[in-house]
């Protein structure tokens, strides 16, 4: 099994250590077929995304670092 190149410091890692999100995340698309991961495409290519971004390119507001007042 190859892992993404950017798994190390990818959010997505991180949100399924912290129980925010589900560990199906990282083992189908970290894991396992990061090519389809639209984080990873973007990152590819240098397009700036945000880190609430899930690998299917949906955005989960709940995820987000940004501090609401």
């Amino acid at each position: 099994m190859v892992e993404c190149k950017w798994y190390r410091v990818c959010p997505i890692r991180r949100f399924v250590e912290e129980g925010k999100i589900e560990r199906r995340w990282v083992e189908e698309y970290c894991l396992r077929d990061f090519r389809k991961c639209i984080r990873f495409q973007l990152e590819e290519r240098g397009i700036s995304h945000p880190d609430e971004m899930l690998p299917n390119g949906e955005l989960r507001e709940e995820l987000s670092m940004r501090r609401h007042i």
